[in-house]
């Protein structure tokens, strides 16, 4: 099935675990790096997150659940976008994580998303967090 391609983007990033962490959690960061999207959750197992904002004039609010969480270790969502042309629904979710690991004072970082509803998709979403994943990268480094 189409659905079970997975996407694996890996970066050195010449930054602490902690500073990598931050970037990907905290809303005032992520909002830097990340289209400028409002992020908002918890990061409590089962709870709600959701990124907010405006892209080239339209508003969008794409959502998930927290799966998984792991401080400065490993976290995991469902998301689904109000871009993806799907309807809101439990299986039009796609699955990402991101996974940091010391290494010798740079950090490696380790991205993962299923649940593509096809190769243009995935595509997109290759293109899309290699750019955002520069933008962090200038960020803090």
């Amino acid at each position: 099935m189409e659905n079970e391609q997975v996407l694996t983007i890996n970066t050195t990033v010449n930054a602490p675990i902690s500073t990598v962490w931050d970037a990907f959690t905290n809303p005032v960061t992520v909002k830097k790096w990340f289209f400028g999207t409002d992020l908002k959750t918890t990061w409590e197992v089962g709870t709600p997150i959701l990124w907010s904002g405006e892209w080239e004039g339209k508003p969008y609010e794409d959502k998930g659940v927290v799966l998984a969480y792991e401080h400065e270790k490993y976290a995991k969502y469902n998301y689904w976008s109000s871009f993806s042309g799907t309807e809101n629904i439990p299986e039009n979710y796609d699955n990402i994580s991101y996974q940091v690991i010391d290494n010798e004072g740079k950090t490696t970082l380790i991205l993962t998303q299923d649940g593509f509803k096809n190769q243009e998709a995935m595509a997109h979403s290759e293109a899309n967090w290699t750019a955002m994943m520069e933008e962090m990268k200038k960020l803090i480094e």
